[in-house]
């Protein structure tokens, strides 16, 4: 029998200086604790000690060439946490904070996100500390070759398929599939995310934020609600804001922030035209976060050096980055009557953020869940290229409205309490976990 203090006590000994890795690991770990416990065969298998540790971690230094000709070094990384349910997925981050810690955690939480798409795509994630704000095209692409030239060693289609995250968008995936190409002389879907006229799927972009609509539209359904004609707070600009921007419009609801590192803006009349969102693709293509000319632009309020979460609203989506919605700004969401949360980026509210939300009953979606269109969509445009097929953008859309149906579904199932109440967070933990865990008993783990 496990016990969750004993366990995490170790695993923490194990894992130094890794805080993000042991706080997706312990909110895993408490939300299956008593299924593992209940149920003998993952006990003889000892599933937590094994579900725990990466199968292997890569790391790697990436030497390139900067405009002035001096040599610059950053680390690489690739941390293949899972395969059981199918090959290592999982995205590509650029960014200075990237360590390998930081790493493990999205690598551990990618296990159990895609999972619950139900698509054959195990776990893993990879990046590194460089960074591509203020870097040329040429720098950018000299670093992508450089870094593919490593990493190609040690993916495949078959293998382990990576894709985007933050600071990787079709610009370095591009790069980085020309460099693969190059080096292995084939053309194959080792990298999802790509180009429409070289093996990408339609839909690609937006799928995250779709598929946080997509989620947050059956979880108000449970309590006999609708997204039509809510009030919604987002975070950052990029993909995943801008996804959900457009979904929420199509949907009726109104989108009013938008954030960057240096502030948030407050657009009244909504961020619901073309014109906006092409200048959020704008600011993600520069990596410029220019909000000040923004709210210049188009009329709306720029606070400097602030986060979006003080502003009333009905729906709060963090879209941005992990814990940038921390306990201060959930007590203010729930003091200005926020009804709903739904974590957009990968664990994008502290432990004490979400314990505030559960103390004043404020329906939680969890990032593994409500996050998980962007992966499905990718599983999806690998099956499009296994087959050398290419499919609507209605069809990969109902494909991806779908899914994330059947995610809430699970999640409910799963998390269905005794008084009749949803816990999410554990409904996505255990309907990930149970996947995962009877592929790793049945294949000998």
């Amino acid at each position: 029998m496990y016990d969750y203090n004993k366990f995490m006590a170790e695993l923490e000994r194990k894992n130094p200086a890794q805080p993000e890795f042991i706080q997706a690991a312990s909110e895993i770990i408490a939300s299956v604790i008593d299924t593992v416990n209940s149920n003998p065969r993952y006990l003889a298998n000892k599933i937590l000690d094994r579900i725990v540790e990466p199968e292997r971690i890569v790391q790697f230094r990436v030497e390139w060439e900067d405009d002035n000709h001096e040599i610059q070094v950053n680390r690489g990384y690739r941390v293949q946490f899972n395969s059981a349910i199918g090959p290592y997925k999982g995205g590509l981050r650029l960014h200075s904070s990237v360590t390998l810690g930081t790493l493990k955690f999205l690598g551990f939480e990618q296990i159990f996100k895609n999972s619950l798409t139900t698509l054959p795509m195990g776990g893993g994630k990879g990046g590194s500390d460089f960074s591509p704000k203020g870097k040329s095209d040429d720098e950018i692409r000299r670093f992508c070759k450089a870094f593919m030239t490593e990493l190609q060693k040690h993916i495949g289609p078959d293998t382990d398929v990576p894709a985007g995250d933050v600071g990787v968008g079709g610009r370095e995936i591009g790069f980085m599939y020309g460099q693969y190409k190059r080096l292995r002389d084939e053309n194959t879907g080792v990298l999802t995310g790509k180009g429409l006229t070289w093996g990408g799927s339609l839909i690609r972009p937006e799928a995250t934020g779709f598929g946080a609509l997509y989620y947050a539209e059956e979880l108000l359904k449970d309590f006999g609600d609708k997204i039509e004609g809510k009030r919604i707070s987002i975070s950052g600009y990029g993909n995943v804001a801008w996804g959900a921007a457009i979904k929420a419009t199509q949907m009726g609801a109104k989108v009013v922030t938008i954030s960057g590192s240096k502030g948030y803006v407050l657009d009244e009349d909504g961020v619901n035209t073309e014109e906006k969102w092409n200048y959020m693709l704008m600011m993600r293509a520069m990596n410029s976060g220019d909000l000040a000319g923004y709210a210049e632009t188009f009329g709306a309020k720029f606070f400097p050096y602030e986060r979006p979460w003080n502003v009333p609203v009905d729906i709060a989506m963090p879209c941005a980055y992990q814990n940038e919605l921390r306990k201060e700004d959930a007590e203010a969401l729930v003091k200005n009557g926020c009804k709903y949360i739904i974590e957009t980026s990968n664990m994008g509210c502290t432990p004490d953020a979400v314990a505030v939300f559960k103390d004043a009953k404020v329906p939680f979606a969890p990032s593994k869940a409500a996050n998980a269109g962007g992966v499905a969509v990718s599983g999806l445009e690998m099956s499009q290229n296994a087959q050398h097929l290419s499919w609507s953008a209605e069809e990969v859309d109902k494909k991806l409205h779908d899914i994330m149906v059947n995610i809430h579904a699970a999640c409910v199932r799963e998390g269905r309490q005794a008084d009749g109440s949803i816990d999410y967070i554990k409904g996505a933990n255990i309907a990930g976990f149970k996947k995962v865990a009877d592929a790793m008993c049945e294949q000998g783990y």
